[in-house]
């Protein structure tokens, strides 16, 4: 018998508030944080914002030493795990640390530690024979990716399956996706999934400066996330961190443990088509949301709400569009559909997980978040995207997408009460 997967605590750091009730406040009234990059100086380069996180690591209760030692996506991750883990009233020390498991996403790593630490190897230079310690000893945490993962598990005593996934903009989805199986094919009971990125560094807005996927709109920095919008000129950088705490049903309802909703279904496949580009047709991510709904068992027409990538470049856009439209049919055209990073930025591989927090609580709230800066249609983008104001509406059923570089395209759904029809 397939283990039905319950969603039990939340956690988030992200751009506008730190936790859960501040990140609702923000989304549920249309509020954006994107403004002039200050973490460093961005003088030079053709995109000069993002949306930044206030995060006092300390104030979250972040050990002094992993503050010293660890990135700026680290501690993002453990501040989020941290809240979930409070919000969902587990006590691991009643539980199996072999049942238990860890599964967090991130895009790019220890991106900005990297960069410092690189800058101060090159300043040293090569002479190894005289100084012997031209990189920081804590050089390897940033450089290898497990890290993410393998610090959570340390912090929480898990001993269970631990991964960290790394699939570029999809990584938070297919973090959680993994989580998902991992617990319904019954490797563990519990599982913290999630996924943190803090990509808001000089060879970070470099990279993406260079294929122009950044918005250059450097007057206007609130306004410049516009997905779906006819003058969307390019996504906003994001940062921050979500986790979840998904558990098998029944272990939930054994210890009382508060249900949000359930991982009704996931699937992930990629295009073999081109690192950064998408055909029109919406063909690869239709087969993703085709399938997550197959392993729900429930049907196009029983989708409530739709939390779209919605990147605000012109190809995912309409690429998105015609993915949802070509598996939802007629009731496309019913199904509200918006994008969270108006407001929030796309913080890469964090995104995924950030959005599924958000789809968390709108079902939670019973209302839709909209898509904030949204002014001007699109006719390639021809669908609902509750342009700037929230929407109350019942959820039962809600699917989160997504597209990443490398053509991986992931969908999820969660199963609220009253959503699960088979």
């Amino acid at each position: 018998m397939t283990r039905r997967v319950a969603v039990t605590g939340i956690g988030v750091v992200a751009p506008g508030g730190i936790g859960t009730p501040a990140f609702w406040d923000l989304l549920s009234n249309g509020r954006t944080a994107t403004r002039g990059i200050t973490l460093f100086d961005p003088e030079g380069l053709r995109s000069r914002i993002a949306a930044e996180c206030d995060f006092d690591p300390l104030a979250q209760g972040i050990d002094p030493e992993l503050v010293r030692s660890t990135d700026r996506y680290i501690q993002f991750a453990l501040a989020a795990a941290a809240e979930a883990v409070t919000d969902c009233g587990i006590d691991f020390g009643r539980e199996d640390p072999w049942r238990v498991a860890v599964s967090l996403g991130s895009a790019v790593g220890g991106t900005t530690r990297l960069e410092h630490d690189y800058v101060l190897v090159s300043e040293r230079g090569r002479r190894w024979d005289v100084d012997h310690r031209a990189a920081e000893p804590q050089l390897h945490l940033a450089f290898s990716p497990s890290t993410l993962a393998s610090v959570v598990a340390e912090r929480f005593g898990v001993l269970g399956p631990v991964q960290t996934v790394s699939t570029g903009c999809t990584s938070g989805l297919d973090a959680v996706g993994y989580a998902f199986h991992t617990i319904e094919e019954g490797r563990a009971d519990v599982c913290i999934t999630g996924a943190s990125d803090s990509p808001i560094s000089p060879i970070t807005m470099a990279c993406f400066d260079a294929i122009k996927a950044t918005s250059p709109n450097n007057d206007d920095p609130a306004h410049a996330s516009r997905p779906f919008d006819a003058h969307r000129d390019g996504f906003v950088m994001g940062e921050g961190a979500a986790a979840l705490v998904l558990e098998e049903l029944e272990h939930a309802r054994a210890r009382g443990a508060p249900v949000y909703c359930e991982i009704g279904g996931y699937a992930t496949f990629g295009n073999a088509y081109h690192m950064t580009g998408l055909t029109s047709e919406g063909l690869e991510m239709a087969r993703a949301i085709d399938a997550a709904l197959d392993h729900a068992r429930v049907d196009p027409s029983e989708i409530d709400y739709v939390n779209a990538h919605g990147s605000g470049t012109r190809q995912n856009d309409r690429h998105e569009t015609a993915a949802v439209k070509r598996s939802l049919g007629a009731h496309a055209y019913d199904t509200p559909m918006s994008s969270i990073k108006s407001m929030v930025g796309h913080s890469l591989g964090a995104i995924g997980a950030i959005e599924l927090v958000a789809c968390v609580l709108a079902i939670a709230h019973q209302v839709v978040p909209p898509t904030a800066n949204y002014e001007t249609p699109d006719p390639e983008c021809d669908l609902d995207y509750v342009p700037r104001t929230a929407r109350p509406r019942r959820l039962g059923n809600v699917l989160s997408v997504g597209s990443g570089f490398g053509g991986f395209q992931s969908a999820v759904l969660l199963t609220g009460p009253g959503g699960r029809k088979a």
